[in-house]
């Protein structure tokens, strides 16, 4: 909290972001502006929802100072930026950016809020750096709906992949040690972020789809016709990385094709084959100097951290559980939540740095770092104070009820 205290120019919201986080990093059931102030000891949720809308800070400033803080605690040369999507299941239409779309949450389309996030991936551990709100045309095409949602004027449609390009380039603006950048097909089938990696110099493995063109010295194919005329002398049995049940171990090949006219490096098409099944992937690499097989495997393994780091924000700091409908709330929920997670990730790579875990024992984990947080460091109140909050939590929903009641009565008479 040190870290961000200068953001703050009064000491009150600098006060409550610090009960807040706290909050996030309780054991909660549910974390919400509600559950937040009465666990922080407030009366009421009123300076909780004050400090996401109104209060005066810079969220973008303290987004900075979480990629600095996870940078210095995670550094490695050979990190990874991984960017991906993830969404939030919504109801009604007057939430920013929300829509039916599909979303990987729901595993089909739903009404939905999603963001693009970057993940910094490191030996040591993955924490995210960045996050985007992604803005369909339904909104940035509606000045009126934008304007109640408190987006900035003139915001520009931009994609899941641009989105991506901006957090990616804000990361190694700021000096972030990365060599790669990995993502799904989403990120790998459009042009617009290879483009821009590729003029930068960095290297990437993105995965594409079966059907995703690519131009070899013998002509312009489909991934997976290449893949066909692989020779079986030509796959090679090695590991993606250690998973939670163990080395996963696929089979892979690696195709040579070509890159843009006129740029350096080395392009290729990398195909893992699942031992068991044969299903095939596929991912197409840029990297500007000649690397063996086994780093770029290396890479592609990577790109599931940031599904780890999804299931731990959501799971464990409430970064899906916010309550709140406009730009400038959402930012800042978002924001805090990647705080909290962040100090869960870099407190455990420390503590497995310098206390290694004795026989018997698994090395510490974020959960355990968020429960011993929850039980040693979170305050406990009395049942005077629990009392006043299930009064006010009671008052409050039954005016909730009766503005539903009277507004389906309006629209169904």
């Amino acid at each position: 909290m040190s870290r961000i205290a200068g953001r703050f120019s009064r000491i009150e919201p600098r006060r409550r972001v610090r009960r807040l986080v706290s909050g996030l990093l309780s054991d909660l059931p549910r974390k919400n502006c509600w559950t937040l102030a009465e666990h922080a000891g407030d009366a009421t949720p009123d300076g909780m929802q004050h400090l996401l809308h109104r209060a005066k800070w810079d969220a973008e400033a303290i987004r900075d100072d979480i990629r600095a803080y996870v940078v210095e605690h995670l550094h490695d040369t050979k990190a990874v930026l991984v960017v991906d999507e993830t969404g939030d299941l919504k109801k009604g239409t007057a939430t920013v950016g929300v829509q039916r779309q599909y979303t990987g949450t729901a595993g089909r389309v739903e009404n939905a809020q999603v963001a693009a996030y970057l993940v910094y991936s490191a030996a040591r551990g993955h924490a995210a750096i960045d996050r985007a709100l992604y803005v369909p045309r339904s909104w940035t095409g509606d000045p009126d709906r934008c304007r109640s949602a408190g987006i900035p004027d003139g915001l520009a449609f931009a994609t899941k992949p641009q989105l991506a390009a901006r957090m990616v380039e804000r990361a190694l603006d700021a000096g972030a040690p990365a060599r790669w950048v990995a993502g799904d097909e989403v990120y790998g089938d459009n042009p617009h972020l290879r483009t821009v990696l590729e003029h930068r110099r960095t290297g990437y493995v993105l995965a594409v789809s079966s059907t995703h063109p690519v131009i070899t010295p013998a002509g312009k194919f489909q991934a997976k016709t290449l893949a066909a005329r692989i020779a079986k002398r030509a796959w090679q049995r090695l590991s993606a990385g250690a998973g939670a049940k163990g080395e996963g171990y696929y089979d892979w090949a690696q195709i040579d094709i070509h890159g843009p006219i006129g740029r350096l490096g080395q392009w290729c098409l990398l195909v893992p084959r699942n031992r068991r099944t044969g299903e095939l992937a596929f991912y197409r690499c840029f990297s500007p100097r000649p690397v063996p097989m086994s780093e770029l495997v290396r890479v592609a393994g990577r790109r599931w951290t940031i599904e780890e780091t999804f299931q731990a924000g959501k799971g464990l700091t409430g970064l899906d559980e916010h309550q709140v409908r406009r730009w400038t709330s959402w930012h800042r929920w978002a924001t805090l939540a990647m705080l909290a997670h962040a100090f869960l990730a870099c407190t455990a790579a420390t503590e497995r740095r310098d206390r290694p875990a004795p026989d018997g024992l698994i090395p510490m984990t974020a959960n355990e770092i968020q429960h011993l947080f929850a039980v040693m460091i979170c305050p406990a109140h009395d049942l005077a104070h629990r009392l006043r909050w299930s009064h006010w939590r009671r008052r409050h929903q039954a005016r909730a009820r009766r503005c539903h009641y009277r507004h389906q009565a309006a629209v169904h008479p």
